[in-house]
């Protein structure tokens, strides 16, 4: 809480998997996609990331991403 104002927590998520293609985004099966984490920096996120997708260099298929989850739409429970 900085002057009496609280600050937004950001989360990093790092996901992959195979894609259809190398042209698109789309996942060949979303049912196997690897959810690595959820992590408060994006040094932390961008490590595990580069690590991953290191590890699957000869796959050219298989991509792995970091999402800034705050940028998700939030909504309120119990309004209608």
């Amino acid at each position: 809480m900085i002057n009496g104002i609280q600050e937004e927590q950001v989360l990093y998520l790092v996901f992959g998997g195979e894609l259809e293609n190398i042209t698109q985004k789309k996942m060949r099966n979303p049912d196997d996609i690897d959810v690595v984490g959820i992590f408060s920096s994006y040094s932390n996120a961008y490590d595990v990331w580069k690590e991953k997708s290191q590890q699957m260099v000869d796959n050219a298929l298989m991509r792995y991403f970091v999402v800034d989850i705050s940028r998700f739409p939030h909504y309120e429970l119990g309004k209608e």
